[in-house]
């Protein structure tokens, strides 16, 4: 014989919410994460190591592969 296992409207709404904090926490955390990141990368690009890859790029498009000898 099988047992049933009854949940009440209550103990689900109790799961439903608990697990809904847990996830608008991880999703808080993502946020921060996120703004920090964006700071980061702002200020690693208003240094000068960018500058100095894109002044050293060359055009290879001019090469025997597309016609341009």
């Amino acid at each position: 014989m099988s047992s049933l296992v009854a949940v009440t409207t209550t103990q689900l709404t109790m799961v439903l919410i608990a697990v809904a904090s847990i996830f608008s926490v991880f999703i808080i955390i993502a946020i921060i994460k996120m703004y920090r990141l964006k700071k980061e990368n702002k200020k690693l690009m208003e240094t000068n190591a960018f500058k100095d890859v894109d002044e050293s790029y060359k055009d290879f498009t001019g090469g025997h592969l597309y016609g341009d000898n």
